[in-house]
Protein backbone atom coordinates (compact mmCIF):
# COMPACT_ATOMS: atom_id res chain seq x y z
CA UNK A 1 0.00 0.00 0.00
CA UNK A 2 1.56 3.31 -1.00
CA UNK A 3 1.93 6.28 1.30
CA UNK A 4 -0.56 8.44 -0.59
CA UNK A 5 -3.37 6.00 0.16
CA UNK A 6 -2.38 5.77 3.82
CA UNK A 7 -2.13 9.55 4.21
CA UNK A 8 -5.54 10.10 2.60
CA UNK A 9 -7.04 8.11 5.50
CA UNK A 10 -5.18 9.95 8.28
CA UNK A 11 -6.75 12.37 10.72
CA UNK A 12 -3.45 14.11 11.53
CA UNK A 13 -3.82 14.65 15.27
CA UNK A 14 -2.61 17.02 17.97
CA UNK A 15 -4.72 16.94 21.14
CA UNK A 16 -2.07 17.57 23.78
CA UNK A 17 -3.10 19.87 26.61
CA UNK A 18 -0.01 21.97 25.88
CA UNK A 19 -0.62 22.39 22.14
CA UNK A 20 0.24 25.91 21.00
CA UNK A 21 -1.10 27.97 18.14
CA UNK A 22 2.15 27.65 16.22
CA UNK A 23 2.06 23.87 16.62
CA UNK A 24 -1.52 23.74 15.36
CA UNK A 25 -0.58 25.82 12.30
CA UNK A 26 2.40 23.53 11.65
CA UNK A 27 0.05 20.54 11.89
CA UNK A 28 -2.23 22.18 9.34
CA UNK A 29 0.71 22.85 7.02
CA UNK A 30 1.65 19.17 7.20
CA UNK A 31 -1.96 18.12 6.59
CA UNK A 32 -2.14 20.28 3.48
CA UNK A 33 1.28 19.17 2.23
CA UNK A 34 0.55 15.47 2.63
CA UNK A 35 -3.16 15.65 1.73
CA UNK A 36 -4.44 14.01 4.90
CA UNK A 37 -8.14 13.42 5.46
CA UNK A 38 -8.17 16.10 8.16
CA UNK A 39 -6.36 17.54 11.14
CA UNK A 40 -7.86 16.67 14.52
CA UNK A 41 -7.36 19.47 17.03
CA UNK A 42 -8.80 20.92 20.26
CA UNK A 43 -12.07 22.82 19.94
CA UNK A 44 -10.45 26.07 21.10
CA UNK A 45 -8.31 26.13 17.95
CA UNK A 46 -11.00 25.25 15.40
CA UNK A 47 -11.90 28.77 14.28
CA UNK A 48 -8.27 29.85 13.89
CA UNK A 49 -7.34 26.66 12.04
CA UNK A 50 -10.35 26.93 9.73
CA UNK A 51 -9.35 30.45 8.76
CA UNK A 52 -5.70 29.43 8.39
CA UNK A 53 -6.26 26.51 5.99
CA UNK A 54 -8.62 28.47 3.71
CA UNK A 55 -10.66 25.37 2.79
CA UNK A 56 -7.56 23.42 1.73
CA UNK A 57 -8.03 20.90 4.53
CA UNK A 58 -10.85 19.52 6.67
CA UNK A 59 -10.89 20.38 10.37
CA UNK A 60 -11.86 17.74 12.92
CA UNK A 61 -12.31 18.30 16.65
CA UNK A 62 -13.29 16.36 19.76
CA UNK A 63 -16.11 16.74 22.28
CA UNK A 64 -16.72 15.14 25.67
CA UNK A 65 -13.01 14.43 25.47
CA UNK A 66 -11.26 12.40 26.75
CA UNK A 67 -13.41 10.91 29.52
CA UNK A 68 -16.90 11.11 28.03
CA UNK A 69 -18.70 11.67 31.31
CA UNK A 70 -20.00 15.20 30.85
CA UNK A 71 -23.75 15.43 30.36
CA UNK A 72 -25.61 15.03 27.09
CA UNK A 73 -26.47 18.75 27.09
CA UNK A 74 -22.80 19.69 27.42
CA UNK A 75 -21.83 17.42 24.53
CA UNK A 76 -24.61 18.85 22.39
CA UNK A 77 -23.47 22.39 23.17
CA UNK A 78 -19.90 21.47 22.27
CA UNK A 79 -21.06 19.88 19.01
CA UNK A 80 -23.11 22.93 18.03
CA UNK A 81 -20.22 25.22 18.93
CA UNK A 82 -17.78 23.09 16.93
CA UNK A 83 -19.98 23.22 13.85
CA UNK A 84 -20.49 26.97 14.19
CA UNK A 85 -16.74 27.56 14.50
CA UNK A 86 -16.07 25.65 11.30
CA UNK A 87 -15.39 22.03 12.22
CA UNK A 88 -16.09 19.64 9.37
CA UNK A 89 -15.96 16.53 11.54
CA UNK A 90 -16.63 15.88 15.23
CA UNK A 91 -15.36 12.98 17.34
CA UNK A 92 -17.36 12.40 20.52
CA UNK A 93 -16.62 10.18 23.51
CA UNK A 94 -19.52 8.14 24.82
CA UNK A 95 -20.28 7.82 28.53
CA UNK A 96 -18.43 4.63 29.47
CA UNK A 97 -20.20 4.51 32.83
CA UNK A 98 -23.55 4.25 31.05
CA UNK A 99 -22.22 1.29 29.07
CA UNK A 100 -20.99 -0.37 32.24
CA UNK A 101 -24.42 0.24 33.81
CA UNK A 102 -26.02 -1.49 30.84
CA UNK A 103 -28.00 1.66 30.06
CA UNK A 104 -27.73 1.35 26.29
CA UNK A 105 -30.92 3.31 25.70
CA UNK A 106 -29.29 6.32 27.36
CA UNK A 107 -26.14 5.86 25.27
CA UNK A 108 -28.19 5.67 22.08
CA UNK A 109 -30.23 8.72 23.03
CA UNK A 110 -27.07 10.74 23.67
CA UNK A 111 -25.44 9.83 20.35
CA UNK A 112 -28.62 10.67 18.45
CA UNK A 113 -28.83 14.03 20.23
CA UNK A 114 -25.21 14.87 19.45
CA UNK A 115 -25.70 13.87 15.82
CA UNK A 116 -28.57 16.35 15.56
CA UNK A 117 -26.43 19.02 17.24
CA UNK A 118 -23.65 18.49 14.68
CA UNK A 119 -25.74 20.32 12.06
CA UNK A 120 -24.94 17.82 9.33
CA UNK A 121 -21.23 17.46 10.10
CA UNK A 122 -19.60 14.03 10.19
CA UNK A 123 -19.85 12.40 13.63
CA UNK A 124 -17.41 9.76 14.89
CA UNK A 125 -18.25 7.90 18.10
CA UNK A 126 -15.33 6.93 20.35
CA UNK A 127 -16.20 3.92 22.49
CA UNK A 128 -12.78 3.48 24.21
CA UNK A 129 -12.40 -0.22 23.44
CA UNK A 130 -9.63 -0.79 25.99
CA UNK A 131 -12.19 -0.28 28.77
CA UNK A 132 -14.90 -2.56 27.35
CA UNK A 133 -15.58 -6.28 27.26
CA UNK A 134 -16.09 -8.00 23.93
CA UNK A 135 -19.83 -8.18 24.62
CA UNK A 136 -19.93 -4.44 25.30
CA UNK A 137 -17.99 -3.69 22.12
CA UNK A 138 -20.40 -5.76 20.03
CA UNK A 139 -23.37 -4.06 21.66
CA UNK A 140 -21.84 -0.65 20.90
CA UNK A 141 -21.41 -1.62 17.26
CA UNK A 142 -25.17 -2.12 17.14
CA UNK A 143 -25.87 1.12 19.04
CA UNK A 144 -23.66 3.23 16.78
CA UNK A 145 -25.19 1.58 13.71
CA UNK A 146 -28.65 2.56 14.94
CA UNK A 147 -27.70 6.07 16.05
CA UNK A 148 -27.16 7.78 12.71
CA UNK A 149 -23.48 8.45 13.45
CA UNK A 150 -21.04 8.14 10.57
CA UNK A 151 -18.12 6.33 12.23
CA UNK A 152 -17.31 4.11 15.16
CA UNK A 153 -13.86 4.88 16.61
CA UNK A 154 -11.73 2.72 18.87
CA UNK A 155 -9.96 5.05 21.24
CA UNK A 156 -9.08 8.50 22.53
CA UNK A 157 -5.40 7.71 22.90
CA UNK A 158 -5.65 9.04 26.47
CA UNK A 159 -6.70 5.81 28.23
CA UNK A 160 -5.01 2.47 28.92
CA UNK A 161 -4.76 1.29 25.32
CA UNK A 162 -5.39 2.09 21.67
CA UNK A 163 -6.51 0.41 18.48
CA UNK A 164 -5.89 -3.31 18.01
CA UNK A 165 -6.29 -5.55 14.99
CA UNK A 166 -8.78 -7.64 16.97
CA UNK A 167 -11.01 -4.65 17.62
CA UNK A 168 -10.99 -3.56 13.98
CA UNK A 169 -11.95 -7.08 12.92
CA UNK A 170 -14.75 -7.11 15.51
CA UNK A 171 -16.04 -3.73 14.30
CA UNK A 172 -16.00 -4.86 10.67
CA UNK A 173 -18.01 -7.95 11.58
CA UNK A 174 -20.63 -6.15 13.68
CA UNK A 175 -21.32 -2.64 12.36
CA UNK A 176 -23.85 -2.04 9.62
CA UNK A 177 -22.46 -1.24 6.14
CA UNK A 178 -23.24 2.49 6.42
CA UNK A 179 -20.97 2.88 9.48
CA UNK A 180 -17.29 3.50 8.80
CA UNK A 181 -14.45 2.56 11.14
CA UNK A 182 -11.72 4.75 12.62
CA UNK A 183 -8.70 3.20 14.32
CA UNK A 184 -6.95 5.52 16.76
CA UNK A 185 -4.45 5.36 19.57
CA UNK A 186 -1.03 3.76 19.42
CA UNK A 187 -0.66 3.65 15.63
CA UNK A 188 3.11 3.88 15.59
CA UNK A 189 4.21 2.40 12.27
CA UNK A 190 3.29 2.30 8.61
CA UNK A 191 2.75 -1.44 9.04
CA UNK A 192 0.12 -0.72 11.71
CA UNK A 193 -1.59 1.76 9.41
CA UNK A 194 -1.67 -0.62 6.49
CA UNK A 195 -2.95 -3.47 8.66
CA UNK A 196 -5.85 -1.45 10.08
CA UNK A 197 -6.87 -0.23 6.62
CA UNK A 198 -6.73 -3.76 5.23
CA UNK A 199 -8.97 -4.98 8.06
CA UNK A 200 -11.69 -2.45 7.30
CA UNK A 201 -10.77 0.89 8.84
CA UNK A 202 -11.22 3.89 6.56
CA UNK A 203 -9.72 6.46 8.95
CA UNK A 204 -6.66 6.48 11.16
CA UNK A 205 -6.22 8.83 14.09
CA UNK A 206 -2.49 9.35 14.53
CA UNK A 207 0.16 11.95 15.23
CA UNK A 208 3.08 9.77 14.09
CA UNK A 209 2.59 8.70 10.47
CA UNK A 210 3.82 11.92 8.88
CA UNK A 211 6.89 11.96 11.15
CA UNK A 212 7.66 8.39 10.07
CA UNK A 213 7.29 9.24 6.40
CA UNK A 214 9.44 12.34 6.73
CA UNK A 215 12.13 10.38 8.55
CA UNK A 216 12.32 7.95 5.61
CA UNK A 217 12.03 10.57 2.88
CA UNK A 218 8.81 11.58 1.12
CA UNK A 219 9.14 9.21 -1.81
CA UNK A 220 11.56 6.53 -0.70
CA UNK A 221 10.89 2.92 -1.53
CA UNK A 222 10.88 1.97 2.16
CA UNK A 223 7.60 3.86 2.54
CA UNK A 224 5.73 1.65 0.07
CA UNK A 225 4.24 -1.65 1.15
Amino acid sequence: MDTEKILSAVDHTLLSQTATESEIYALCDEGIKYKTASVCIPLSYVKRAKEYVKNKLKICTVIGFPNGYVTENVKCFEATEAAALGADEIDMVVNIGDIKNGDYEKVLKEIKAVKRACCGKILKVIIETCLLTEEEKIRMCKIVSESGADFIKTSTGFSTGGATAEDIRLFAENVEPHVKIKAAGGISSLEDAELFLSLGASRLGTSRIIKLIESKGDNCNECVY
